[in-house]
């Protein structure tokens, strides 16, 4: 008897009709001799929702009250599915993220699982009942509420799959599985039948919505092989799983664009040795979450430094990077939110050449200028002025042959 771990998006438990549809889903799966434990994200928009009521409060609410707040948001959606299970004449028992045992660390909003107690999980999955748990949650060790950040669903399913040594864990949302790029920028965008831990880690972080990224990671670190594939259909969905030498046959596996960071330019920083280090440091102290950076020297003993962070930072970073440009006298600074940030994400990249090339052409065959360029071992990220971002998505997807399906 097999142990699945499912997970399911808001989009896939959005209202009682959906809901019936994953119950289902979850019944078929049990019945089929399996021991079924499922993560459920908030229903369709409510964490929007939730946000939106709080920003009608606040501007500046405490992250241990947002805890508060965004957690309930999962208590309905799984009451309900169990409800559901019920009616179809299955034992079914739900729990949220801390009466589990997920534990985590302090950082309230964005809280990082520290370690799982599976003692309660398992009793259920004695009594041969479904579990369905909260996603998204956890608490400390003194017993506070805590969210694992945007996603967080994500992790409880591949960590608790971790933990339970599940045979894999299906990850169920709206589409089919991961495509090469966004197909409603691209519509000859394909379905990838299987990506590395890597790959799917690159795409994840570089702005595919897909998965999250730490969940990835987890996945990654105790060869949890995922699933993703759609909980309306029965179509294949895609297998992330550890890399295979077929993989690198396949030069670029897929394009990710980010729309969601703004840049910030210091000008005339001068340029001696522990200036870069002062205007990093402060904003270090403050939690921001610096991308991209790039320093161009002038003539005249002073330098430019440019850095991308997200927009949802961009209020709380300003005064910081203003006070930080004045304590070392820097001569300006200027903010640019029309960017996206669009990467090539390929394991292929290892040991072929003429990426960065194909790139590059592609770019400049449709006069699409580029503001900064970064690098790793299996992929090439651009910033590049928002209004070309479509365009330079289609462009790259067909330069790179990623309209016609590739077999792994």
């Amino acid at each position: 008897m097999a142990l699945i771990v499912q997970k399911y998006g808001g989009s896939s438990v959005k209202d009682p009709a959906h809901i019936k549809n994953v119950a289902r889903r979850i019944v078929r799966t049990k019945r089929k001799k399996n021991k079924v434990v499922v993560v459920v994200s908030a229903l369709g928009d409510t964490t929007d929702i939730l946000l939106d009521l709080a920003e009608q409060i606040t501007h500046d609410p405490s992250n241990r009250e947002m805890d508060m707040l965004l957690s309930t948001g999962e208590q309905v959606s799984v009451s309900l599915l169990t409800m559901a299970i019920h009616e179809l004449g299955e034992r079914a028992v739900s729990f949220t993220g801390y009466q589990v045992g997920i534990v985590t660390d302090t950082s309230h909003t964005n809280a990082r699982i520290v370690d799982v107690n599976t003692k309660k999980l398992s009793n259920a999955l004695k009594k041969n009942s479904i579990v369905i748990v909260a996603g998204f949650q956890g608490k400390t060790i003194d017993e506070e509420i805590t969210t694992l950040g945007r996603g967080g669903s994500d992790l409880t399913a591949v960590a608790l799959a971790a933990a339970l040594k599940a045979k894999r864990c299906e990850i169920y949302t709206d589409v089919d599985g991961v495509f090469t790029t966004d197909p409603r920028i691209e519509k000859q965008a394909q379905k990838i039948d299987t990506l590395s831990y890597e790959e799917m880690l690159e795409l994840a972080s570089l702005g595919a919505q897909i998965m999250q990224s730490r969940s990835i990671e987890v996945a990654d670190k105790y060869n949890v092989p995922i699933y993703v594939c759609n909980s309306k259909n029965e179509k294949p969905g895609t297998l992330i799983t550890r890399e295979v030498k077929k993989m690198e046959k396949v030069l670029v596996r897929g394009i990710a664009l980010n729309r969601n960071e703004a840049k910030i330019t210091v000008f005339g920083v001068p340029d001696r040795p522990g200036i870069a280090a002062t205007i990093f440091k402060i904003l270090a102290e403050r939690n921001i979450n610096v991308d991209m950076i790039i320093q161009n020297k002038t003539v005249s003993n002073r330098t430019d430094i440019s850095f991308t962070i997200m927009k949802s930072e961009l209020r709380k970073a300003l005064p910081i990077v203003k006070k930080a440009a004045h304590k070392v006298k820097a001569k300006n600074i200027l903010i640019d939110e029309n960017i996206a940030k669009l990467s090539v994400v390929g394991i292929g990249m290892r040991s072929h050449t003429g990426v960065a090339f194909k790139l590059f052409s592609a770019l400049a065959e449709k006069k699409i200028n580029i503001d900064m360029i970064s690098t790793s071992e299996i992929k090439i990220s651009c910033i590049i002025a928002s209004k070309k971002a479509r365009q330079a998505v289609q462009a790259i997807h067909k330069k790179f042959n990623l309209n016609k399906k590739n077999k792994d």
